[in-house]
Protein backbone atom coordinates (compact mmCIF):
# COMPACT_ATOMS: atom_id res chain seq x y z
CA UNK A 1 0.00 0.00 0.00
CA UNK A 2 1.48 3.49 -1.29
CA UNK A 3 2.45 6.08 1.76
CA UNK A 4 -0.38 8.73 3.09
CA UNK A 5 1.18 11.95 2.22
CA UNK A 6 1.02 14.08 5.50
CA UNK A 7 -1.15 16.36 2.66
CA UNK A 8 -3.93 14.11 2.77
CA UNK A 9 -6.67 15.48 4.56
CA UNK A 10 -5.23 19.12 4.87
CA UNK A 11 -6.17 22.11 3.77
CA UNK A 12 -4.32 24.85 2.45
CA UNK A 13 -6.35 28.46 2.11
CA UNK A 14 -4.74 30.58 -0.42
CA UNK A 15 -5.07 34.47 -0.95
CA UNK A 16 -5.96 35.73 -4.35
CA UNK A 17 -4.26 39.21 -5.53
CA UNK A 18 -0.54 39.02 -4.86
CA UNK A 19 -0.68 35.47 -4.08
CA UNK A 20 -2.40 32.83 -6.72
CA UNK A 21 -1.93 35.72 -9.49
CA UNK A 22 -0.60 38.98 -10.20
CA UNK A 23 -3.84 41.39 -10.47
CA UNK A 24 -2.07 44.31 -10.29
CA UNK A 25 -2.23 45.28 -13.82
CA UNK A 26 -5.74 45.04 -14.27
CA UNK A 27 -6.34 46.62 -10.49
CA UNK A 28 -4.39 49.62 -11.16
CA UNK A 29 -5.15 50.68 -14.39
CA UNK A 30 -9.55 50.37 -13.33
CA UNK A 31 -8.28 52.61 -10.35
CA UNK A 32 -6.37 55.32 -12.84
CA UNK A 33 -8.81 55.03 -15.23
CA UNK A 34 -11.30 56.66 -12.18
CA UNK A 35 -8.95 58.73 -11.16
CA UNK A 36 -8.41 60.15 -14.41
CA UNK A 37 -12.46 60.44 -15.19
CA UNK A 38 -12.53 62.63 -12.02
CA UNK A 39 -9.37 64.98 -13.53
CA UNK A 40 -6.70 63.60 -11.19
CA UNK A 41 -3.59 62.36 -12.08
CA UNK A 42 -2.39 59.14 -12.32
CA UNK A 43 -0.56 57.11 -9.78
CA UNK A 44 2.82 55.19 -10.16
CA UNK A 45 2.19 51.58 -10.44
CA UNK A 46 4.13 50.58 -7.27
CA UNK A 47 2.03 53.10 -5.45
CA UNK A 48 -1.02 51.92 -6.36
CA UNK A 49 0.28 48.46 -6.52
CA UNK A 50 0.60 48.71 -2.47
CA UNK A 51 -2.81 49.82 -2.36
CA UNK A 52 -4.06 45.99 -3.19
CA UNK A 53 -5.38 43.49 -0.28
CA UNK A 54 -7.91 44.87 1.27
CA UNK A 55 -10.68 44.95 -1.18
CA UNK A 56 -11.31 46.86 -4.31
CA UNK A 57 -13.37 49.57 -1.96
CA UNK A 58 -10.56 50.06 0.22
CA UNK A 59 -8.14 50.27 -2.68
CA UNK A 60 -10.07 52.79 -4.24
CA UNK A 61 -10.73 55.04 -1.00
CA UNK A 62 -6.68 54.39 -0.70
CA UNK A 63 -6.26 55.46 -4.23
CA UNK A 64 -8.13 59.12 -3.85
CA UNK A 65 -6.71 59.89 -0.41
CA UNK A 66 -3.35 59.43 -1.96
CA UNK A 67 -4.44 62.61 -4.17
CA UNK A 68 -5.33 64.48 -0.52
CA UNK A 69 -8.99 63.58 -1.34
CA UNK A 70 -11.62 62.15 0.69
CA UNK A 71 -15.18 61.35 -1.24
CA UNK A 72 -17.90 61.23 0.84
CA UNK A 73 -19.79 57.69 1.35
CA UNK A 74 -22.40 58.82 -1.20
CA UNK A 75 -19.70 60.11 -3.49
CA UNK A 76 -17.66 56.48 -3.03
CA UNK A 77 -20.94 54.40 -3.09
CA UNK A 78 -21.28 55.93 -7.07
CA UNK A 79 -17.22 55.65 -7.46
CA UNK A 80 -17.07 52.26 -6.19
CA UNK A 81 -20.14 51.25 -8.78
CA UNK A 82 -18.38 52.60 -11.66
CA UNK A 83 -15.25 50.32 -10.64
CA UNK A 84 -16.56 47.46 -10.71
CA UNK A 85 -18.54 47.69 -13.68
CA UNK A 86 -15.23 48.19 -15.61
CA UNK A 87 -13.29 45.97 -13.67
CA UNK A 88 -15.68 43.28 -13.69
CA UNK A 89 -15.13 43.34 -17.90
CA UNK A 90 -11.39 43.83 -17.73
CA UNK A 91 -10.36 41.65 -14.55
CA UNK A 92 -8.30 39.29 -16.64
CA UNK A 93 -6.65 41.61 -19.63
CA UNK A 94 -3.83 41.37 -18.31
CA UNK A 95 -3.87 39.03 -14.99
CA UNK A 96 -2.06 35.71 -15.28
CA UNK A 97 -1.18 33.36 -12.25
CA UNK A 98 2.07 33.48 -10.77
CA UNK A 99 4.74 30.52 -11.96
CA UNK A 100 3.71 27.55 -11.00
CA UNK A 101 0.48 28.46 -9.47
CA UNK A 102 -1.10 25.52 -11.90
CA UNK A 103 1.78 22.41 -10.87
CA UNK A 104 1.47 23.48 -7.31
CA UNK A 105 -2.23 23.41 -6.80
CA UNK A 106 -2.71 20.53 -9.44
CA UNK A 107 0.32 18.49 -6.79
CA UNK A 108 -1.38 19.41 -3.70
CA UNK A 109 -4.84 17.72 -5.10
CA UNK A 110 -3.21 14.63 -6.26
CA UNK A 111 -1.35 14.34 -2.75
CA UNK A 112 -5.03 14.79 -1.13
CA UNK A 113 -5.20 18.18 0.13
CA UNK A 114 -8.25 20.15 -0.10
CA UNK A 115 -8.08 23.42 -1.16
CA UNK A 116 -9.45 26.85 -0.37
CA UNK A 117 -8.99 30.84 -1.56
CA UNK A 118 -9.96 32.82 0.88
CA UNK A 119 -9.52 36.40 -0.53
CA UNK A 120 -10.91 39.86 0.31
CA UNK A 121 -12.12 40.09 -2.81
CA UNK A 122 -15.44 39.67 -3.43
CA UNK A 123 -16.39 36.11 -4.20
CA UNK A 124 -18.45 37.77 -8.25
CA UNK A 125 -14.99 39.02 -8.63
CA UNK A 126 -12.83 36.18 -7.49
CA UNK A 127 -14.42 33.48 -9.38
CA UNK A 128 -14.27 34.35 -12.88
CA UNK A 129 -10.75 35.39 -12.80
CA UNK A 130 -9.95 31.62 -11.26
CA UNK A 131 -12.45 30.13 -13.80
CA UNK A 132 -10.75 32.56 -17.19
CA UNK A 133 -7.13 31.23 -15.91
CA UNK A 134 -8.39 27.50 -15.99
CA UNK A 135 -7.68 27.70 -11.62
CA UNK A 136 -11.10 27.46 -10.58
CA UNK A 137 -11.63 23.49 -10.52
CA UNK A 138 -8.62 23.17 -8.18
CA UNK A 139 -10.74 24.79 -5.50
CA UNK A 140 -13.40 23.11 -2.91
CA UNK A 141 -14.26 26.32 -2.00
CA UNK A 142 -13.75 30.24 -3.21
CA UNK A 143 -14.47 32.47 -0.34
CA UNK A 144 -14.53 36.27 -0.85
CA UNK A 145 -15.15 38.71 1.87
CA UNK A 146 -18.96 38.44 1.05
CA UNK A 147 -19.37 35.01 2.51
CA UNK A 148 -17.83 35.56 5.96
CA UNK A 149 -18.99 37.31 8.36
CA UNK A 150 -15.54 39.64 8.35
CA UNK A 151 -12.66 40.23 5.86
CA UNK A 152 -9.40 39.10 6.82
CA UNK A 153 -7.54 39.45 9.48
CA UNK A 154 -10.60 38.97 11.06
CA UNK A 155 -9.52 34.72 11.95
CA UNK A 156 -13.77 34.31 10.72
CA UNK A 157 -12.65 34.39 7.46
CA UNK A 158 -10.27 31.66 7.26
CA UNK A 159 -12.21 29.95 9.39
CA UNK A 160 -15.25 30.25 6.97
CA UNK A 161 -13.37 29.22 4.11
CA UNK A 162 -11.97 26.22 5.72
CA UNK A 163 -15.47 24.66 6.46
CA UNK A 164 -16.90 25.69 2.96
CA UNK A 165 -13.97 23.29 2.01
CA UNK A 166 -15.09 20.62 4.37
CA UNK A 167 -11.34 20.85 5.87
CA UNK A 168 -10.31 21.44 9.65
CA UNK A 169 -8.76 24.20 10.88
CA UNK A 170 -6.57 22.47 13.01
CA UNK A 171 -4.58 20.96 10.03
CA UNK A 172 -4.55 23.96 7.64
CA UNK A 173 -1.86 26.35 6.41
CA UNK A 174 -2.45 29.80 5.25
CA UNK A 175 -0.74 31.22 2.22
CA UNK A 176 -0.24 34.91 1.53
CA UNK A 177 1.26 37.70 0.66
CA UNK A 178 0.41 40.79 3.10
CA UNK A 179 -0.74 41.53 6.28
CA UNK A 180 -4.59 40.25 6.32
CA UNK A 181 -2.78 37.04 5.58
CA UNK A 182 -0.80 37.25 8.22
CA UNK A 183 -3.27 38.48 10.81
CA UNK A 184 -5.65 36.15 10.12
CA UNK A 185 -3.57 33.11 10.31
CA UNK A 186 -2.40 33.90 13.52
CA UNK A 187 -5.55 34.83 15.30
CA UNK A 188 -6.57 31.67 13.43
CA UNK A 189 -3.02 29.24 15.33
CA UNK A 190 -2.30 28.46 11.62
CA UNK A 191 0.97 28.11 9.98
CA UNK A 192 1.39 30.60 7.91
CA UNK A 193 3.73 30.56 4.48
CA UNK A 194 4.14 33.87 2.79
CA UNK A 195 5.44 34.60 -1.12
CA UNK A 196 8.09 36.93 -1.59
CA UNK A 197 6.75 38.32 -4.91
CA UNK A 198 3.34 39.66 -3.79
CA UNK A 199 1.23 43.21 -3.10
CA UNK A 200 2.40 44.55 0.57
CA UNK A 201 3.48 48.11 2.37
CA UNK A 202 4.96 46.48 4.93
CA UNK A 203 7.99 44.36 3.85
CA UNK A 204 7.13 40.86 3.67
CA UNK A 205 9.86 39.56 5.94
CA UNK A 206 8.64 41.80 9.24
CA UNK A 207 5.43 39.94 8.49
CA UNK A 208 6.29 36.81 10.96
CA UNK A 209 5.60 34.03 8.10
CA UNK A 210 6.73 30.37 9.24
CA UNK A 211 7.98 29.95 6.21
CA UNK A 212 8.93 32.39 2.67
CA UNK A 213 8.68 31.11 -0.79
CA UNK A 214 10.29 33.02 -3.57
CA UNK A 215 8.21 30.38 -6.09
CA UNK A 216 5.34 27.83 -6.11
CA UNK A 217 7.68 25.59 -6.50
CA UNK A 218 9.06 25.58 -2.86
CA UNK A 219 5.33 25.35 -1.74
CA UNK A 220 4.98 21.33 -1.68
CA UNK A 221 7.77 21.23 0.84
CA UNK A 222 6.69 24.13 2.43
CA UNK A 223 3.45 22.83 3.27
CA UNK A 224 4.96 19.48 4.22
CA UNK A 225 7.72 20.96 6.75
CA UNK A 226 4.91 22.61 8.34
CA UNK A 227 2.51 19.83 8.83
CA UNK A 228 4.51 17.43 9.85
CA UNK A 229 6.03 19.88 12.63
CA UNK A 230 1.86 20.75 13.68
CA UNK A 231 1.16 20.16 17.21
CA UNK A 232 -2.78 20.30 18.45
CA UNK A 233 -3.34 24.26 18.44
CA UNK A 234 -5.87 26.07 20.23
CA UNK A 235 -7.82 28.63 17.96
CA UNK A 236 -9.99 30.66 20.15
CA UNK A 237 -12.76 30.58 18.14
Amino acid sequence: MPELSVLDGATIAFDLDGTLVDSAPDLVGTLNLILTQEGLPLLPFDTARSFIGHGARRMLEQGFAAQGLTPTAEQMDGLFARFLAHYEQHSTDLTRPFPGVAEALAELKARGARLTVCTNKITPLSRPILEALDLAPYFDAIVGADLSPARKPDPRHLATAVELAGGRLDRTIMVGDAAPDAGCAKACGAPLVLVSFGYTDIPVTELGADILIDHYDQLIEACETLLTACEPRTTGL
